[in-house]
């Protein structure tokens, strides 16, 4: 039985179940439950702290686990990313008082604040900077004004906090996280389980990225029409009663689907539909 690591709270606890549960899984009915078995699917679910979810996979405990790729790096544990999953996003960057820096370069003897030390000490260390780094739980914003620090390091959204704290953003991004899956080094990459379980979430990815969209076209517009839908591999394309017209069936991104409308209508294309795409396998 797979054994799969998962948050229990927080911005990546929410968004990881509902893509277990779109992927096909079983997620737990109550918050209080720390483990479930679903035995249809073989795999049985811990909720557990994202801090701690690398660090119980790197020990070769738990087989595979969902968490941040801030939270892997920042722990140091022995364990690496396999898949990106396209929620809780979040950008880490530099923030200082006007005037004290202009970027990592100039951080050299001061004194860093951040509650993720293992992301600043590497990123300094990467840098060739000789800085202090002081951990701190939840808001840092405050550690400059009361002296414990000259420079924070935290994740940035709108930059309206750090703002009204009288602070400003320095430097390029020390790193761009987001959920991710991962496993223990070493462990075997193309065990079969594990490879179904991240062909089901790279289908839900696929799912929500893409609309399945058809339409009926005159065959002398059919070239331009399927410049605009190539689809993945190429559009499956039918003949219709009526002569001369053909039906065309593609996937699109969802971004575009909008656009893409209105470009086949105004080369001839009719009858145009979009589906939503709830599961698929690539």
């Amino acid at each position: 039985m797979l054994r799969i690591a998962v948050p229990n709270k927080g911005s990546l606890s929410g968004p990881a179940a509902e893509m277990l549960h779109e992927a096909g899984y079983q997620q737990r009915r109550e918050s209080k439950e720390l483990r479930i078995v679903d035995p249809e699917n073989e795999v049985e679910f811990f909720y557990l702290r994202p801090r701690d979810i690398a660090i119980y996979v790197s020990s070769g405990r738990l087989d595979i686990g969902i968490t941040g790729r801030d939270l892997l790096i920042d722990s140091g544990a022995s364990a690496e990313e396999i898949l990106p999953l396209g929620f809780a996003r979040s950008t880490f960057r530099y923030a200082t008082k006007p005037g004290t820096a202009n970027g990592v370069a100039d951080l050299s003897g001061m004194t860093v604040a951040t509650s993720y030390e293992g992301i600043v000490a590497k990123h300094l260390a990467d840098n060739g900077i000789d800085a202090s780094v002081v951990h701190l739980d939840g808001a840092v914003e405050t550690a400059i004004e009361l002296g414990v620090a000259e420079v924070i390091a935290d994740v940035v959204e709108t930059g309206t906090s750090l703002r009204n704290a009288g602070l400003e953003v320095i430097g390029e991004p020390i790193m761009k996280s987001e959920a991710v899956v991962v496993r223990r080094v070493g462990a075997d990459a193309e065990e079969e389980k594990v490879q179904q379980f991240l062909r089901r979430l790279q289908g839900v990815l696929v799912a929500r990225t893409y609309v399945m969209m058809d339409y009926d076209c005159r065959v002398e517009q059919l070239e331009k029409a399927v410049a605009l839908t190539p689809g993945l591999e190429s559009p499956t394309i039918s003949p219709l009663h009526n002569e001369g017209w053909v039906a065309v069936r593609a996937m699109v991104p969802a971004k575009d689907a909008q656009r893409i409308m209105d470009d086949l209508y105004s080369i001839g294309a009719r009858a145009i539909l979009t589906t939503a795409i709830h599961a698929c396998r690539l």
